[in-house]
Protein backbone atom coordinates (compact mmCIF):
# COMPACT_ATOMS: atom_id res chain seq x y z
CA UNK A 1 0.00 0.00 0.00
CA UNK A 2 1.74 3.40 -1.45
CA UNK A 3 0.23 6.74 0.25
CA UNK A 4 1.16 9.71 -1.96
CA UNK A 5 1.68 13.10 -1.27
CA UNK A 6 2.01 15.66 -4.09
CA UNK A 7 2.82 19.52 -2.74
CA UNK A 8 1.44 22.49 -5.09
CA UNK A 9 2.19 25.69 -5.98
CA UNK A 10 2.28 28.40 -8.83
CA UNK A 11 4.51 27.13 -11.06
CA UNK A 12 6.43 24.30 -9.62
CA UNK A 13 9.74 25.67 -10.10
CA UNK A 14 10.25 27.32 -6.15
CA UNK A 15 8.07 26.53 -3.16
CA UNK A 16 6.55 22.69 -4.37
CA UNK A 17 9.70 21.19 -5.26
CA UNK A 18 11.69 22.76 -1.90
CA UNK A 19 8.47 21.23 0.03
CA UNK A 20 8.75 17.86 -2.37
CA UNK A 21 13.04 17.79 -1.27
CA UNK A 22 12.31 18.21 2.22
CA UNK A 23 8.93 16.38 3.04
CA UNK A 24 10.98 13.37 0.81
CA UNK A 25 14.05 13.21 3.29
CA UNK A 26 11.97 13.53 5.94
CA UNK A 27 10.00 10.42 5.14
CA UNK A 28 13.38 8.68 4.25
CA UNK A 29 14.47 9.32 7.39
CA UNK A 30 11.60 8.03 9.40
CA UNK A 31 11.93 4.75 7.37
CA UNK A 32 8.77 5.52 4.99
CA UNK A 33 10.34 6.15 2.21
CA UNK A 34 9.30 2.37 0.72
CA UNK A 35 5.49 3.37 1.54
CA UNK A 36 5.61 7.14 1.36
CA UNK A 37 5.89 8.65 -2.64
CA UNK A 38 6.04 12.32 -2.71
CA UNK A 39 6.11 14.57 -5.51
CA UNK A 40 5.51 18.26 -6.64
CA UNK A 41 3.34 20.23 -9.19
CA UNK A 42 2.42 23.51 -10.08
CA UNK A 43 -1.47 25.08 -10.77
CA UNK A 44 -0.12 26.39 -13.91
CA UNK A 45 1.96 25.29 -16.74
CA UNK A 46 4.27 28.28 -17.73
CA UNK A 47 7.22 26.12 -16.46
CA UNK A 48 6.48 23.05 -17.71
CA UNK A 49 9.86 21.15 -18.36
CA UNK A 50 11.93 23.01 -16.03
CA UNK A 51 14.61 22.76 -13.62
CA UNK A 52 13.55 24.13 -9.84
CA UNK A 53 14.87 27.83 -10.04
CA UNK A 54 18.45 28.37 -9.32
CA UNK A 55 18.04 30.08 -6.14
CA UNK A 56 15.47 26.88 -4.96
CA UNK A 57 18.51 24.42 -5.84
CA UNK A 58 21.13 26.63 -4.09
CA UNK A 59 18.71 26.75 -0.73
CA UNK A 60 18.26 23.35 -0.91
CA UNK A 61 21.90 21.65 -2.03
CA UNK A 62 23.49 24.52 1.04
CA UNK A 63 21.19 22.89 3.61
CA UNK A 64 21.69 18.96 2.67
CA UNK A 65 19.24 18.45 0.36
CA UNK A 66 18.75 16.97 -2.91
CA UNK A 67 17.40 19.17 -5.78
CA UNK A 68 16.86 17.47 -9.08
CA UNK A 69 13.29 18.41 -10.32
CA UNK A 70 11.67 18.80 -13.48
CA UNK A 71 8.26 20.98 -13.53
CA UNK A 72 4.91 19.85 -14.31
CA UNK A 73 1.04 21.39 -14.14
CA UNK A 74 -1.04 20.00 -11.37
CA UNK A 75 -3.82 17.44 -13.49
CA UNK A 76 -7.26 16.81 -12.00
CA UNK A 77 -6.89 13.35 -13.18
CA UNK A 78 -4.62 13.07 -10.78
CA UNK A 79 -6.64 12.67 -7.86
CA UNK A 80 -7.46 9.80 -7.45
CA UNK A 81 -4.19 8.05 -7.20
CA UNK A 82 -3.19 10.75 -4.31
CA UNK A 83 -3.82 10.47 -0.79
CA UNK A 84 -2.94 14.28 -0.07
CA UNK A 85 -2.63 17.29 -2.05
CA UNK A 86 -0.46 20.15 0.46
CA UNK A 87 -1.32 23.52 -1.14
CA UNK A 88 1.00 26.41 -0.40
CA UNK A 89 -0.74 28.80 -0.11
CA UNK A 90 -4.66 29.65 -0.07
CA UNK A 91 -4.93 30.68 -4.00
CA UNK A 92 -3.59 27.35 -4.68
CA UNK A 93 -5.76 25.79 -2.41
CA UNK A 94 -8.87 27.36 -3.92
CA UNK A 95 -7.58 26.42 -7.13
CA UNK A 96 -7.16 23.10 -6.23
CA UNK A 97 -10.86 22.58 -4.73
CA UNK A 98 -11.83 24.14 -8.37
CA UNK A 99 -10.53 21.00 -9.98
CA UNK A 100 -11.16 18.30 -7.66
CA UNK A 101 -14.52 16.66 -9.21
CA UNK A 102 -15.83 14.84 -5.79
CA UNK A 103 -16.26 15.93 -2.26
CA UNK A 104 -13.73 13.11 -1.84
CA UNK A 105 -11.63 14.63 -3.82
CA UNK A 106 -11.64 17.99 -2.34
CA UNK A 107 -11.49 16.85 1.08
CA UNK A 108 -7.97 15.75 0.46
CA UNK A 109 -6.12 18.90 -0.21
CA UNK A 110 -5.15 20.43 2.57
CA UNK A 111 -2.44 23.71 3.41
CA UNK A 112 1.08 23.11 4.15
CA UNK A 113 1.31 25.60 6.92
CA UNK A 114 -1.61 23.88 8.56
CA UNK A 115 0.76 21.18 9.81
CA UNK A 116 2.90 23.69 12.16
CA UNK A 117 1.93 24.34 15.28
CA UNK A 118 3.63 27.32 15.74
CA UNK A 119 2.28 29.03 12.64
CA UNK A 120 0.72 32.48 12.98
CA UNK A 121 -1.34 34.58 11.61
CA UNK A 122 -1.73 33.47 7.92
CA UNK A 123 -0.95 30.30 6.44
CA UNK A 124 0.69 31.22 3.32
CA UNK A 125 4.23 30.26 2.49
CA UNK A 126 5.05 33.19 0.38
CA UNK A 127 6.07 33.21 -2.83
CA UNK A 128 9.88 33.94 -3.37
CA UNK A 129 9.83 34.39 -6.53
CA UNK A 130 9.98 38.31 -7.83
CA UNK A 131 11.97 38.88 -4.28
CA UNK A 132 15.83 38.14 -3.33
CA UNK A 133 17.44 35.11 -1.62
CA UNK A 134 16.22 35.84 1.81
CA UNK A 135 12.46 34.61 0.58
CA UNK A 136 13.76 31.47 -0.45
CA UNK A 137 15.27 31.12 2.94
CA UNK A 138 12.22 31.56 4.63
CA UNK A 139 10.28 29.33 2.65
CA UNK A 140 12.83 26.93 3.82
CA UNK A 141 12.70 27.30 7.38
CA UNK A 142 8.48 27.51 6.50
CA UNK A 143 8.74 24.13 5.15
CA UNK A 144 10.45 22.43 7.50
CA UNK A 145 8.55 23.85 10.64
CA UNK A 146 5.27 22.12 8.89
CA UNK A 147 6.92 18.81 7.91
CA UNK A 148 7.23 17.20 10.83
CA UNK A 149 3.47 17.93 11.54
CA UNK A 150 2.67 16.62 8.36
CA UNK A 151 4.67 13.55 8.65
CA UNK A 152 3.03 13.01 11.69
CA UNK A 153 -0.48 13.11 9.97
CA UNK A 154 0.62 10.72 7.48
CA UNK A 155 2.01 8.46 9.57
CA UNK A 156 -0.95 8.08 11.66
CA UNK A 157 -3.44 7.72 8.50
CA UNK A 158 -1.10 4.66 7.73
CA UNK A 159 -0.90 3.32 11.17
CA UNK A 160 -4.90 4.16 10.96
CA UNK A 161 -5.00 2.13 7.78
CA UNK A 162 -3.29 -0.99 8.93
CA UNK A 163 -5.60 -1.22 12.38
Amino acid sequence: MTYRVCFVCTGNICRSPMAEHVFRRQVEEAGLGGTVEVDSAGTGGWHEGDSADPRTVAVLEENGYTSAHVARQFRASWFPALDLVIALDEGHLRELRALARTPEEAARIRLLRSYDPAARGGLDVPDPYYGGREGFEECLEMVEAASGGLLAAVRAELEERTA
